[in-house]
């Protein structure tokens, strides 16, 4: 970054696991989520919180410039599939859908975007992925075409 550059820029990442599977148990969740908050920081990104249920995750995290959101995206996805893999946290193959949502915050914001993703499971306890999914996009005016939409599991995802 050249000197004199200073930003504030908070970034929520949503993304979905492949097949619409509902592999992030509860035991590898907390393993695999510390894993991607490094990768986090190793972008030279503020990592701020990481959680979510079985089929999908929430970042909420601090944008670094010199790193564009997509390439981020695409090192989280790959890194964590690559560890999740050769731990063997989940039976089979994992990796993530195609694709991301990724929603900008300001600073008076975060307090209320940490505690949202912090309590995942007891939201969707109540509420399924596709219609926290939609909210989001509904609510911030994201034009989308439904048939580039991640694949739910429509069950418990917890």
């Amino acid at each position: 970054m050249k000197p004199g550059t200073f930003t504030q820029m908070y970034v929520q990442l949503v993304f979905a696991v492949y097949m619409k599977e509902n592999v992030l148990s509860s035991k590898i969740r907390p393993k695999v989520f510390e894993y991607i908050s490094g990768t986090i920081t190793g972008m030279k990104h503020k990592s701020i919180i990481v959680n979510g249920v079985g089929d999908h995750i929430h970042i909420l995290l601090g944008l670094s410039p010199s790193v564009s959101v997509s390439d981020t995206v695409h090192g989280i996805k790959r890194s964590s599939s690559i560890f999740i893999n050769e731990n063997r946290l989940v039976m089979g193959h994992f990796s993530w859908q195609e694709g991301y949502g990724a929603f900008t915050y300001s600073k008076s914001q975060i307090e209320d975007v940490y505690r949202y993703i912090e309590n995942q499971e007891i939201h969707h306890a109540k509420r399924s992925f596709r219609e926290e999914y939609m909210s989001i996009l509904n609510k911030y005016d994201v034009d989308f075409d439904p048939r580039f939409l991640f694949e739910f599991f429509e069950t418990d995802n917890t």
